[in-house]
Order: C-alpha cells, then sequence, then structure tokens
C-alpha cells in the first residue's frame, strides 16, 4: 500500500504536471493548427496519375525506346527506396549515329510519400567506384508557352577512380544530369529538394521525382561523351518532348489535389 501511494505521488509532482500541460497544449495546438491553417503534420500517399511504366513513347519522337531495364535486385530497390521507376535506353534519331548525345540512359523515379530525398548521382557513381571531377549548376531553358520554359538542373561529371586510367582515357570522363521536381516544383540539388519539401506543411499530399539521364555514342567498341555545351543542349531538346508527357499524363497536378 505504501508503494502505491509513493507512486501516486510521482503524478503530483509539479515537474510531471508540467510535462502533461505542455504536452496537452502541444496537442491542442497541433490541432488548431491543422483546422485553422490548413498544417498537416502527417502527409498522405500521392500516387501517380498513371504508372510511369505506360508512358507513351510515340510522344517522345524524335527519341525511340531501344530498351527498358528493369532492376532485378531487391538490395537496389530497397536501397532506392521506390518501385515506381523507369530506367529506358532511348536513341535520338535526328542526329547522326556517331554523335556524343545519339543514346541517351533515361532514370526517372516516383516516391509518392517521401520521407527523406534519395541518393544522388554524386553518391550513387562515387559509391559504385567512380571518382566526381565537378559538381554545378544549369539550367535548361525550353521553347514552351503553357509551362515552366526554365528547368534548373545538375551537371555531374565523373571518371574511374583509377588516376593512371583516366589520364590515359581522359575522353571518357562522362557527365550525368538530374533534377528533382518536388509537388511540382523544380529544384536542382538535394538540398533544395529537403527545402522544398519542408515548406509544403500546407499540403495533406507530398510527392518528389527525380529525372536523370546521361548521353553516349559508341564508336569502335567504345563509348564516347559530349561536351558540356553538347551535353546541355541535348538535355534541352529531350526535356521538350518528355516533361510535357510527365507533367500532363503522370505526375501529380497540386493545384486539383489541393482543390478536391
Amino acid at each position: 500500500m505504501h508503494n502505491i501511494k509513493d507512486n501516486f505521488r510521482v503524478y503530483l509532482q509539479p515537474a510531471f504536471l508540467i510535462c502533461v500541460i505542455v504536452l496537452a497544449g502541444a496537442g491542442s495546438s497541433m490541432s488548431i493548427a491543422i483546422k485553422h491553417f490548413g498544417v498537416y503534420l502527417k502527409k498522405e500517399p500521392l500516387p501517380l496519375k498513371k504508372s510511369l511504366s505506360f508512358l507513351d513513347e510515340t510522344a517522345l519522337a524524335p527519341y525511340k525506346v531501344i530498351s527498358k531495364d528493369k532492376i532485378d535486385n531487391k538490395e537496389i530497390i530497397k536501397s532506392l527506396g521506390t518501385e515506381y521507376y523507369i530506367q529506358w535506353n532511348l536513341e535520338d534519331t535526328e542526329v547522326v549515329a556517331d554523335s556524343p548525345v545519339r543514346n541517351c540512359q533515361l532514370f526517372v523515379t516516383y516516391y509518392e510519400l517521401p520521407d527523406v530525398v534519395p541518393h544522388v548521382p554524386e553518391e550513387c557513381y562515387t559509391g559504385s567506384g567512380y571518382q566526381r571531377l565537378s559538381s554545378d549548376s544549369v539550367t535548361f531553358k525550353l521553347n514552351r508557352e503553357d509551362l515552366a520554359t526554365e528547368i534548373p538542373g545538375r551537371y555531374v561529371v565523373f571518371a574511374s577512380s583509377d588516376s593512371s586510367y583516366r589520364q590515359l582515357t581522359a575522353s571518357l570522363q562522362f557527365p550525368v544530369l538530374y533534377f528533382f521536381n518536388v509537388n511540382n516544383e523544380y529544384v536542382n540539388s538535394r538540398t533544395a529538394a529537403r527545402m522544398a519539401l519542408n515548406k509544403s506543411i500546407r499540403s495533406k499530399h507530398l510527392y518528389f521525382s527525380k529525372v536523370e539521364w546521361k548521353f553516349f555514342s559508341v564508336k569502335y567498341g567504345v563509348q564516347i561523351y559530349p561536351s558540356r555545351e553538347e551535353a546541355i543542349a541535348a538535355s534541352a531538346k529531350l526535356l521538350n518532348v518528355l516533361l510535357p508527357v510527365l507533367e500532363k499524363e503522370h505526375w501529380p497536378d497540386m493545384k486539383s489535389v489541393v482543390n478536391n
């Protein structure tokens, strides 16, 4: 009986009562914030309008889909953090066969309820044994009237981690380009993506998608890569046909989601 009384006294201590009051007030504040200010602390999944695997190949002309790769390794899928992706190999039918932008490896991922921003190429490629030589911000200027015309992107250059081999094959240094779409907002870095995610507290839903690609050509059995200017120009051409399809047919329209 004595122990019961002692235990009960603990709950009457000022420190404990203050904690209870603070927690209760915090819970009440959260409810008030949600009710009156439209702040959502718990997000709901936001699926794609249409699966990326159903992306209209004909809408990508002049690009032709050569192959569609699937990731069979479950550990890689787990590390990727999503099963919603496409990994396609494209061919630009308008350029000469040996053009360094003739081929394109396109990798699009989608996260319908993101907790953290996934690995960026800077981490993925270095983890695979390549060395990052540079990473810069770029802007892709598109020829569109009804949608965004300037897309911020990232231009990252990699090479073999073997310095002696790299010196002998400087032409094999290759660029990888990418950007994020966070709740219909384009950003070009993981930090910017996190900031965009954090400022979406008024949205009941949250998503982001990463679009990543690499250009190359094959000559005498060796891959040839474009210069910075060639890669950026080819990227604008690619995005002029790819983004309208993603925006209109696949990615959620946050204005419609909010209104509904």
